[in-house]
């Protein structure tokens, strides 16, 4: 079947399991094809393949509502919902996105990135219906691990509460992005392996009130059997006693399974749960055979072989640079304690989990509990790092304020994937972290400009005793260059002039440094002197160079690949302000809208933050200060 020209899912209707199947088949064909060129989420989306199949076939989008939990697993969706086509597009500039888009299509209800969102969502569509009058079916599909978010376990609780007619989807591959962990984890164990329950429950009920005269008898008084019983033999007694009917486990690659499954849910009233079972990277080897997780979000590859296509002998990425020095200031600091919220792997902490199996604490997909353990632990003397996203981090947000830096606890935040991160888009890009935590009291940020300034700021980090300390550094690789054998400790807002100069200055760090150098040498061939300063403490200033830079009265641009609302080059204005200076600043940085996904050059180029706009800028202002000399 051409996928291509798939406008509508109401195709499945009429298809038979055997059809089905064929279907399943070329749909994981055109998947493994399409992203050995553009890359994205290969393992989630092949191990979901028959159950959206399934979905769209009992269920009728967009009346119904489907809520894709984190989103990356909707590409099998979008296929059925008319953009096959645009697949050779996936994750580039203006072309299709890697997650549910509203704008893209009125099949996509609810747009995601983050885990364990789709059931509060739900929860409010539910209501909306019911206020509303109305009768569609709403159905949050939902992983195993976006379960130890608790938002996911708020909505279930409310949802069960409230009675509301939702259909969970808990699609069990027993991976997120990382191994699960936690109690709940282990209680889907136990349901996986209990075998099926409520259709057997309603079978044996219908037959028993067959029986002449006595069968309602015995079928009330099995039912009260059912109630003392089934605390020891039921799987999802979990979630029964939230309020849901359960339904599982299902084969999730099983068309009989689901569609019955499936059908019997859709007839049941109240909150239902199905589990479902799947296989991350179905269909494919080396997706099947990953134990590591390392076919979740990958780069182009090739089909045969599985072998990733990626430039020879570069630089080791930045995760792996931050983790390698935090293992060797483990080796002589016995309070190091890494935590991180399912991102071992993302994070590059499995050496130091290798070396330090007692140091390492993976919480699963939980920001909040990750901060405030991390303070409990600093509490107690010991020095834990947190290791998390920038756009992850956002959600631990009250316990960043509440929790360490209220009590100025000595966490130390490694905040990975800062700045602009590419082809995961909108909800993934950390260009927000400097502008949260620069309002934050006791809150010292940095960023290095290489992987050598980077192993000081951990020794720094490391050595400083007196509060919260944050290392921000971004996706992609390191820049290759030697590093000094002997650790320094960095003095706390200390600045380093890269480049003097004397007709304008540029306050900038980490990964727009280069491009500052290279406009500086640029204008330096039309006789223009810039000084380039790399402002690698951005929370607490460097005072005494400020002072003194203002007091020259020459332009100032501040480049930031972060927001400039209240961001670094906004702490610039109001240091000016508090101190009398009337200066000449421009602001260069990430405009107040939300940047959506693609190569990050092309993303640099859309907001203005280039080499040619760092010039223009700097060539207007000069003259200006000239004139009025």
């Amino acid at each position: 079947m051409d996928l291509c020209k798939i406008n509508d899912p109401s195709i499945l209707k009429d298809m038979n399991k055997n059809q089905l199947e064929e279907m399943a088949e070329d749909v994981r064909q055109f998947l493994i094809e399409n992203l050995s060129v553009t890359g994205g989420h290969l393992g989630a989306n092949l191990g979901v393949v028959e159950l959206t199949l399934a979905l769209h076939k009992v269920y009728k989008s967009p009346t119904d509502r489907f809520l894709w939990d984190v989103g990356h697993q909707s590409y099998i969706h979008k296929i059925l919902t008319g953009r096959g086509g645009q697949f050779e597009t996936l994750r580039q500039y203006k072309g299709l996105c890697g997650f549910p888009k509203r704008n893209e299509s009125e099949h996509d209800i609810w747009e995601t990135g983050h885990s364990s969102t789709s059931l509060s969502a739900a929860m409010g569509m539910a209501i909306a219906r019911d206020l509303k009058n109305e009768k569609h079916s709403i159905l949050p599909i939902i992983g195993d691990g976006a379960l130890t978010g608790g938002m996911a376990l708020e909505a279930l609780n409310h949802i069960g509460h409230e009675k509301k007619n939702v259909t969970v989807i808990l699609n069990d591959n027993e991976m997120s992005i990382a191994k699960n962990v936690g109690a709940l984890h282990g209680a889907l164990g136990r349901m996986r392996s209990a075998g099926k329950y409520n259709r057997a429950k309603d079978d044996l009920e219908w037959l028993l009130k067959k029986i002449p005269a006595v069968g309602g008898k015995i079928a009330q008084a099995a039912e009260r059997l059912k109630d003392s019983m089934k605390y020891f033999v039921v799987p999802g007694m979990f979630f029964e006693e939230l309020g849901f009917t359960y339904y599982g486990p299902v084969d999730g690659h099983d068309f009989d399974d689901l569609l019955e499954n499936l059908n019997y849910a859709k007839k049941t009233n109240g909150p239902v749960i199905v589990h479902v079972m799947t296989q991350k990277g179905k269909g494919y080897h080396p997706a099947e055979t990953d134990v590591k997780d390392k076919w979740h979000g990958v780069g182009p590859y090739k089909i045969e072989s599985g072998e990733k296509i990626k430039p020879a002998d570069a630089p080791p990425a930045w995760s792996s640079v931050i983790s390698e020095a935090l293992r060797v200031e483990a080796r002589k600091d016995k309070r190091i304690v890494a935590v991180t919220p399912a991102m071992i792997l993302g994070s590059k902490l499995d050496k130091f989990g290798e070396e330090f199996p007692d140091r390492l604490y993976d919480v699963g997909i939980a920001e909040q509990h990750a901060t405030t353990l991390s303070a409990g632990l600093a509490t107690q003397g010991m020095k834990p790092f947190l290791a998390i996203y920038s756009t992850f981090l956002q959600r631990g947000y009250d316990q960043v304020i509440h929790d360490v830096a209220r009590q100025n606890l000595n966490v130390i935040f490694g905040i990975d994937r800062s700045g602009l991160v590419g082809a995961d888009g909108e909800t993934h890009q950390g260009v927000f972290d400097v502008a949260f935590l620069r309002s934050v009291p006791n809150m010292i940020i940095s960023m290095p400009k290489d992987e050598n300034e980077a192993q000081h700021l951990v020794h720094t980090a490391v050595k400083y005793d007196d509060g919260p300390f944050a290392i921000r550094y971004p996706r992609g690789n390191a820049k290759g260059v030697n590093t000094d054998k002997e650790l320094q400790t960095i003095p706390i807002g200390s600045w380093e002039v890269l480049k003097e100069g004397k007709d304008a200055a540029i306050l900038t760090f980490g990964t727009t440094i280069d491009m500052a150098l290279e406009a500086a040498k640029h204008l330096e061939e039309d006789g223009l002197s810039i000084r380039v300063i790399n402002a690698r403490f951005i929370k607490p200033l460097d005072d005494a160079m400020l002072h003194d830079l203002l007091k020259e009265e020459i332009p100032v641009v501040t480049i930031e690949e972060a927001v400039l609302k209240g961001g670094f080059g906004s702490s610039v204005l109001e240091f000016a302000e508090e101190n009398g200076y009337t200066p000449w600043i421009k602001r260069m940085g990430v405009p107040d809208r939300f940047i959506e996904h693609g190569n990050v050059k092309n993303l640099w180029e859309e907001i203005g933050l280039t080499t040619e706009n760092i010039n223009k800028n700097l060539k207007e202002m000069i003259p200006t200060k000239k004139q009025r000399a």
